[in-house]
């Protein structure tokens, strides 16, 4: 161990957001005054939830969702850039990724309030067109092109995580593990020079362990699955995620995705979004776009069956 390793001091923040928690951790010289980064961490987090929040009637995102079809809303400018990079990713996805789905999040009881089997009927039946088709976007307003309910519950939470490590930063902190419930980022290294170690959880709904365990520097990871939040419908257990083609929750998807990219929000996105498309397809495009993803499927009484792409996942990772 390095003699600056020794005489850093290990840093550990968190608090409340989203629903959840989030962490820094970092090394930091004796006398470093963590209070003034945390009271910013936690200021980073609070402006994110604010602005994207469903469950905030006031929120930026819930004032845009309110206005009529056709009027021009000014929007912030972190609002803006989450919805843009959404639109973006709904494209390349074909709409498997859609921040339009707020109605069927809504309605199956995902959001504020409980299930509704006449919403969950409307948002079933609705003729859809996806948000990257129906929301015309610019950098100070948005306009809703056809009836459209904007939910970024598969993004927001990344761009959490990368509000906290652009906080870091903004401090002087250039090494660092920053995350929100399981969302991580990675900045540089530990004080010793070696990664950041992350577990990527195993999709168990009685507890939480890891699956295994990732090495990383400079780069975000996120996961989608079934075994967090989910509701039971006739005895069938259906996950958070929605499907966009029907309106309603995914069924027979894999158990998780795992997804490292640059960015957290990327991954949180991506990480949806392969999801929504399977193993095969989801698979297919995460090789064509160069991802590294990791595709974890339950089979039946033989546990679980893994798929991987990319560098950090096509030979496997060690459990």
């Amino acid at each position: 161990m390095s003699k600056m390793s020794i005489e850093q001091e290990r840093i550990a923040l968190n608090g409340p957001t989203m629903g959840t928690r989030w962490s820094a951790l970092f090394f930091a010289e004796p006398g470093f005054d963590a209070g003034a980064v945390e009271t910013a961490l936690q200021a980073a987090v609070d402006e994110v939830d604010a602005q994207m929040s469903t469950w905030k009637a006031d929120s930026d995102l819930m004032r845009l969702n309110a206005a009529a079809v056709g009027v021009r809303v000014a929007v912030p400018a972190r609002l803006s850039a989450v919805l843009r990079l959404g639109l973006e990713i709904g494209r390349a996805t074909g709409g498997a990724f859609d921040i339009g789905m707020g109605d069927a999040v809504k309605a199956w009881g995902f959001g504020a309030e409980a299930a509704a089997p006449h919403a969950i009927r409307a948002a079933m039946t609705a003729q859809r067109r996806p948000a990257h088709e129906v929301l015309d976007l610019n950098e100070t307003h948005a306009r809703k092109l056809a009836p459209l309910a904007l939910d970024l519950n598969g993004i927001a939470k990344g761009y959490g995580v990368d509000r906290l490590a652009e906080t870091l930063r903004a401090h002087g902190i250039a090494d660092g593990l920053v995350g929100i419930d399981g969302e991580m980022r990675a900045m540089g290294a530990r004080s010793d020079g070696a990664a950041w170690t992350i577990a990527v959880e195993a999709p168990d709904t009685e507890r939480r362990m890891p699956h295994s365990i990732l090495a990383l520097e400079d780069a975000a990871v996120a996961t989608s699955g079934d075994y967090r939040h989910w509701i039971d419908v006739q005895g069938k257990r259906l996950s958070h995620t929605m499907d966009p083609r029907r309106g309603a929750p995914l069924i027979a998807a894999p158990a998780s995705v795992t997804v490292v990219a640059r960015t957290c929000a990327e991954a949180d996105a991506w990480a949806t979004a392969l999801m929504v498309l399977g193993p095969e397809a989801g698979a297919a495009l995460a090789d064509a776009r160069g991802l590294d993803a990791l595709f974890l499927l339950r089979e039946d009484g033989q546990g679980l069956r893994s798929i991987g792409v990319g560098r950090l996942f096509a030979a496997g990772v060690a459990p």
